[in-house]
């Protein structure tokens, strides 16, 4: 998949199938239309374009910006979208700018000029341009006139993509991990950067790699104590020069094309304010079974696979450990 950041330097897209959206969580309802783009773009030999915004919309031209919680980041929304045999992603940088061009302009300078689309594929609740006065009708009006193909994703299908997102990030705030994961058709994951914590953990035998999240659109699942997979992303050194004639892969993203995966390790988690010891902030640890390296500053991927209980404020540290050595047999029976 080719990942586009630049709208002034696009290529010249062949048979382009467009379709548009947010794609948060890249879930099964999401899949539907994915596919459906596909199979449009095999019938004509053309190529599979998603167009995608960042910042997200609502940041731009909503007041509300502070509930914004996204289920996955961009750089994984583009893996994801990789994943699944899309063409070409490309990521435009949404502005007051952009959001206020006449709904006409929208159509013609950017949709037909930068993409000369064969098909597009859209909800009928699609909404586009100055106050947002663009819609289905008017990509319906001007179809002939600039030559392409609209097609038009049916409203039960949109129900369920607005239906499942919401009851998936419904599900990550009440520990329902189960519920998510059939929602997104995958594990629901996360990444954080691991760096100092009090080393609490290496004193009572259970050392903990301390993770910050770097994106704070980043939904992190309820407060409570996880069975988890962890995966150590490493730094992949940089190709000295292209000599072999051979063509440069396309970079899915920033991260994702500098690093690469170690095997997955089982391990535990703990998200909250650890109230046996009185933290002040939310915290998320993670215990990596049978695992001593050094990894501050890097980056570890964790797939969260089961709540196993809330936080409790334990009477000492001893019924902390003691808890903890139970925590540690029931994640590994999920595991």
């Amino acid at each position: 998949m080719q990942v586009h950041r630049d709208i002034e330097k696009l290529p010249a897209f062949r048979n382009a199938v467009v379709t548009i959206g947010t794609f948060d969580g890249v879930h099964m309802g999401h899949r539907h239309v994915i596919e459906s783009l596909r199979e449009e773009a095999k019938a004509i030999n053309g190529e599979t374009v998603i167009i995608t915004f960042h910042p997200h919309p609502r940041k731009v031209v909503s007041s509300a910006i502070l509930g914004i919680r996204l289920i996955n980041t961009l750089d994984e929304k583009t893996e994801l979208l990789e994943q699944l045999g899309i063409d070409h992603l490309v990521v435009v940088p949404f502005t007051e700018a952009f959001a206020n061009q006449h709904a006409v302009d929208y159509i013609r300078d950017f949709l037909v000029n930068k993409f000369k689309p064969h098909t597009i594929i859209i909800g009928y609740d699609h909404r586009f341009g100055r106050d947002r006065q663009g819609d289905y009708r008017l990509l319906e009006k001007l179809a002939e006139k600039y030559k392409y193909v609209l097609k038009e994703i049916p409203k039960h299908l949109l129900d369920n993509i607005s239906i499942s997102s919401t009851n998936i990030r419904e599900a990550l705030l009440h520990n329902d991990i189960a519920t998510a994961d059939k929602l997104l058709g995958y594990e629901f994951f996360f990444e954080g950067e691991v760096v100092d914590g009090d080393k609490l953990g290496r004193k009572l035998g259970y050392p903990t790699a301390n993770l910050k999240i770097t994106d704070e659109e980043k939904l992190i699942p309820a407060n409570g104590i996880y069975a988890v997979y962890v995966e150590i992303r490493e730094k992949e050194p940089e190709d000295k020069g292209q000599n072999n004639g051979s063509k440069p892969r396309a970079k899915a993203s920033s991260h994702s094309s500098m690093t690469t995966l170690r095997s997955r390790l089982k391990g535990m988690m703990s998200i909250g304010f650890r109230p046996t010891v009185d933290v002040k902030k939310r915290v998320i640890e993670v215990n990596i079974f049978d695992f001593d390296k050094d990894i501050y500053g890097q980056k570890v991927r964790v797939y969260v696979k089961k709540y196993l209980r809330e936080e409790v404020k334990f009477n000492s540290l001893e019924d902390l450990v003691k808890q903890i050595d139970k925590d540690k047999i029931e994640s590994l029976k999920v595991l």
